[in-house]
C-alpha cells in the first residue's frame, strides 16, 4: 500500500521531455527503460466506481498484478489516491482487492469496461543517496476495443515518491508547462478512456437546497450525505492504518440514525424501522472500535506527562487496551464481510437515492423542518431542566446525547435555513464538546479501575494507574464546572429564532 500524489497534463504530438538534470538541487534524472503496459480495467456496468473516484485494473509489464486505486483528495494541482496492490492471474481479482470495493459494487458482478496499452518512457529524479524522489513519465495510450485502436492519446506524468525535496512538484510541473504540456488534468486514464459516463455523479450525491425546497428534499440530503460518507470511508475501515476512518464512519452512521429519528414523522414507518434497526446494529460494530481508539489516544497522551518510570510501567495495560482493540475490530470485520451489511449498504443507497416518504414532506422545508428540528431542542431543554444541582454521570451523558440530535437536526437543516440554524448548531456542539470530554474521562476512569484490579499486586503498575486516574477524575470536574456555561450559550434564545 501506498499513498500516489501525482500531477498529469496532456501532450501534443510533438512534446518531447525537457532536460530535468538538476531540476533542484541535488537531484540527478536517470533515463528509465520504455516499456509497454497492458491494462483492463474493471469495473460494474454502469461504472459505479468511476463515478465514486475507485480504479481497479489488472496489468502486466511492469509492477504486473491487480491496483486499487482510493480517492483521497487534491493537494494542488495534485491528484492524492491510496494504491494498494495485489498479486495474483488476470481474469481472478484476489479477495483483498474485491473487500476494498465491496461498497461501491456491492451484490454487481464486475466486468471488464476497458484495455488500455501504454508506451512509457520518461526518467526517474534521483536523490544524493540514490533513492527516487519522482518519476516523470511520457505515457503514448491506446484505448484497445477488440482487436482495434478505439483511441489514442498522450500524456505526461509527475509522481512523487519517498522524501522528495521541497518544491520538487511545482518545479517540475513549471518546467514541464513551459516545455508545452498542457494544464494540470487529475483525470486518470481509464475515465478518459470511457467518456463521458465516467464522469457522471456517484450513485449517491447530496442534492443541491435551494430556498423553495420541499421536506422531502431535505431529508434526501440529509440521508445521502451521511450514506456517502459510510461508504467512502468503508475501505479505510477495511484497511485500518488510520483511525479517522472508523471514526468518519461512526459519525456517518450517527448522523443517519439521529436524522431518520428527526425526519420520522414524514417517512413511512413500515419502511423506517427495519433500516433503524440494521443501522443500529452496524452502529454497535464500529462504536467498540472507535471507543477504543479514543481511550487509546487518550491515556497515551496522558501516559506522556508522567514520570519516565510511570510511563514504562503501563506497558502491560496498553497491551492489553491494544488486544481489546484489535478484538472489537475482528469483530467489525466479521459484520463489513457478512451479506447482511452487503444487503444494510444496497438499502442506504436506496434510501439516499429515493426515500418512502409520506404526504407532509412534499410540503415546503421552511414550513415544515423548523417545527422538527425543534423536537430535538425541547427533549434536550427539558431534560436540562430536569437535572439535580449535581447530576450524576449517567445523567450528564444523557444530555450529551440530546445535545447531539439537537446539533444534527439543525445542521440538517441548516442548508436550507441558512446561518442562523448553523450558528444554534455550533453553539449546541460546545455543549456536547465539554460533555463529550466529560463522558470520557469517566469511561476511562472505570477502565483504568477495572485493570488496576486484575493487576493487583504490581505496585509500579498501581501508582502509574493512580495517576492516570487523578488525572481523570481532574478532567470530569473542570467539564462539571463548564457545562453549565456552554448550556447558557447553547440555549440563547436568539439562535432559535428561525424555528
Amino acid at each position: 500500500m501506498s499513498t500516489e500524489t501525482e500531477v498529469k497534463m496532456g501532450a501534443w504530438a510533438g512534446f518531447e521531455l525537457p532536460p530535468l538534470d538538476g531540476v533542484v538541487d541535488e537531484v540527478t534524472a536517470v533515463a528509465r527503460t520504455p516499456r509497454t503496459l497492458m491494462a483492463v480495467y474493471y469495473d460494474t456496468p454502469n461504472l459505479r466506481l468511476a463515478r465514486w473516484g475507485v480504479t481497479v485494473r489488472h496489468r502486466t509489464g511492469d509492477k504486473s498484478g491487480w491496483t486499487v486505486k482510493l480517492p483521497e483528495g487534491e493537494s494542488g494541482p495534485a491528484l492524492v489516491r491510496r494504491e494498494l496492490t495485489f498479486d495474483g492471474p488476470p481474469g481472478r481479482m484476489p479477495d483483498g482487492a474485491a473487500s476494498l470495493i465491496l461498497a461501491f459494487a456491492r451484490d454487481t458482478p464486475l466486468v471488464p469496461v476497458a484495455r488500455i496499452r501504454t508506451v512509457r518512457t520518461g526518467v526517474d529524479l534521483v536523490d544524493h543517496e540514490g533513492a527516487v524522489v519522482a518519476e516523470v513519465v511520457d505515457d503514448e495510450v491506446s484505448v484497445l476495443h477488440g482487436g482495434r485502436v478505439a483511441t489514442r492519446f498522450r500524456e505526461v506524468e509527475v509522481e512523487l515518491g519517498q522524501r522528495p525535496p521541497g518544491g520538487l512538484l511545482e518545479t517540475v510541473v513549471a518546467r514541464l508547462r513551459d516545455a508545452g504540456a498542457g494544464e494540470p488534468d487529475s483525470m486518470p486514464k481509464v475515465v478518459r478512456a470511457l467518456g463521458a459516463r465516467a464522469l457522471e455523479p456517484p450513485e449517491v450525491a447530496p442534492v443541491a437546497l435551494k430556498k423553495t425546497a420541499t421536506a422531502a428534499e431535505v431529508v434526501r440530503h440529509a440521508i445521502s450525505s451521511a450514506v456517502a460518507r459510510i461508504i467512502r470511508h468503508d475501505p479505510g475501515v477495511r484497511i485500518g492504518d488510520d483511525p479517522e476512518d472508523v471514526h468518519q464512519a461512526r459519525v456517518g452512521t450517527r448522523r443517519l440514525r439521529s436524522d431518520l429519528r428527526t425526519f420520522a414523522p414524514l417517512l413511512d414507518e413500515e419502511w423506517l424501522a427495519p433500516l433503524r434497526e440494521e443501522l443500529r446494529w452496524l452502529a454497535a460494530a464500529l462504536g467498540t472500535v472507535r471507543d477504543a481508539d479514543v481511550l487509546i489516544e487518550r491515556l497515551r497522551r496522558q501516559a506522556a506527562t508522567l514520570p519516565e518510570p510511570d510511563t514504562a510501567a503501563l506497558a502491560p495495560l496498553f497491551r492489553r487496551l491494544a488486544k481489546e482493540r484489535e478484538e472489537s475490530r475482528a469483530g467489525l470485520l466479521e459484520v463489513m464481510r457478512s451479506p447482511r451489511y452487503v444487503a444494510l449498504l444496497e438499502r442506504l443507497v436506496a434510501a439516499a437515492t429515493g426515500p418512502q416518504c409520506r404526504k407532509p414532506a412534499q410540503e415546503p422545508a421552511e414550513k415544515v423542518v423548523p417545527g422538527l428540528v425543534a423536537g430535538p431542542w425541547r427533549k434536550l431543554r427539558k431534560a436540562v431542566e430536569a437535572l439535580p444541582a449535581d447530576p450524576p454521570d449517567a445523567d450528564l451523558h444523557q444530555i450529551r446525547i440530546l445535545a447531539k440530535r439537537a446539533r444534527y437536526a439543525a445542521e440538517a437543516a441548516a442548508p436550507m435555513a441558512g446561518k442562523k440554524a448553523s450558528a444554534f448548531a455550533s453553539a449546541v456542539a460546545g455543549l456536547q464538546t465539554v460533555l463529550g470530554d466529560h463522558q470520557d474521562a469517566v469511561v476511562a476512569e472505570a477502565w483504568l479501575r477495572a485493570a488496576l484490579h486484575d493487576s493487583a499486586g504490581d505496585g509500579a503498575v498501581s501508582l502509574a494507574v493512580g495517576e492516570l486516574i487523578a488525572l481523570q477524575r481532574a478532567e470530569a470536574e473542570t467539564c462539571r464546572r463548564r457545562w453549565r456555561t456552554a448550556w447558557d450559550k447553547a440555549s440563547d434564545k436568539k439562535l432559535r429564532s428561525w424555528m
